[in-house]
């Protein structure tokens, strides 16, 4: 899937789906300690003022930090920055939850607004994507930047070997990748497949002695059901 610049709402997936994706990202990247930090780096499942209180984050500690949060009744809303977008300098000032009906205004921080660090805000209703008007002459508003490695599954697994350095050289770890996204998006994820993906990442790095910036590890019966619960999470 393609993402203009500036992006368009029909180039987000369906938002469960980009839910799944980013909730796997987070899943196998999932590190008891980093729970407990304040400042984040990477996806984690956070707090947030959504129907179930919680949000999924992504922040690559340099230049793009986004936050998807469900609201009531299947509604969704992202919103974030990302050091490609134009928005924040263009004059006179995009007004970005310009159309948006009344929840997502409760569910975007207007302190975060307010400081320039959104620049970019879309809300998923009635099965459809949704953003305020932007100028014709707008360059970017980092949507692609932020959130191409999301839009597909491919790209979603492409992700997730970036992250270990796996590629088709290193046997089994590329079609591992490709079943847990699916399970994820299927919803179909259990202790068991979690395991397995995980035994897998462990494997596959021992055997082909890679050292990437996320070193998988054995993971304890706790940490298979905290990963199963992120990436089930509907």
């Amino acid at each position: 899937m393609t993402i203009h610049r500036p992006g368009r709402p029909e180039d987000l997936p369906e938002a469960s789906l980009l839910w799944a994706r980013w909730a796997a990202l987070a899943a196998v990247t999932w590190d008891a300690e980093e729970e407990k930090e304040t400042f984040r780096r990477g996806y984690w499942l956070g707090d947030s003022a959504g129907a179930d209180g919680c949000a999924l984050h992504y922040d690559d500690s340099s230049c793009s930090r986004w936050v998807l949060v469900r609201a009531d009744g299947g509604r969704t809303v992202l919103f974030g920055q990302d050091d490609s977008s134009k928005v924040g300098r263009y004059e006179p000032a995009i007004d970005l939850l310009a159309g948006a009906p009344g929840w997502v205004r409760r569910e975007v921080r207007d302190g975060l607004l307010h400081q320039g660090r959104i620049e970019c805000v879309y809300w998923f209703e009635d099965g459809s994507w949704h953003r305020a008007p932007y100028p014709d002459d707008l360059g970017d508003d980092g949507l692609d930047c932020g959130m191409s490695h999301l839009s597909s599954s491919d790209h979603a697994v492409e992700a997730i070997c970036a992250l270990f350095e796996f590629d088709y050289e290193h046997e089994g770890a590329v079609e591992a990748c490709e079943l847990f996204v699916e399970h994820a998006e299927r919803g179909t994820a259990t202790p068991e497949v979690v395991r397995a993906f995980a035994d897998e990442l462990v494997r596959v790095h021992a055997e082909y002695e890679l050292s990437p910036p996320w070193i998988p590890i054995a993971r304890s019966e706790t940490d298979i059901a905290a990963m199963t619960a992120l990436v089930r999470r509907r």
